[in-house]
């Protein structure tokens, strides 16, 4: 055997520990991949579901501002969820229909 033979059992040794540990760390970044998957899956069938409909307070928290559907995506900070029949009972009593979301026409009452 000659010193080029050698050389290049050396160097296709070298490039075998290389891929092995490339191999190994990919691996890992499979294995945290599948570990954050899972965890976002757990979390998603642990959150609570939105609510239907969301009653806007004031800034002093006792007068309603508007009403929302669960889905807007304008609420406002100070919202609270409301049954189908307080939205209704809401709306009825001249409270304002959010502009965006416009839980008058989903909850089919015109105003």
């Amino acid at each position: 055997m000659n010193d080029a033979e050698s050389s290049r059992l050396t160097l296709l040794r070298f490039l075998e520990r290389v891929q092995g540990r490339d191999l190994s760390r990919t691996r890992r970044w499979i294995a945290d991949e599948e570990r954050r998957e899972a965890e976002r899956r757990v979390g998603e069938a642990r959150r609570p579901s939105a609510p239907g409909w969301l009653i806007e307070r004031g800034l002093d928290r006792i007068n309603i501002v508007a009403v929302h559907t669960g889905e807007c995506w304008d609420p406002g900070k100070r919202v609270k969820p409301a049954s189908r029949e307080q939205a209704i009972d809401a709306l009825r009593q001249q409270v304002p229909a959010c502009t965006k979301c416009r839980p008058d026409t989903a909850l089919g009452i015109e105003v």
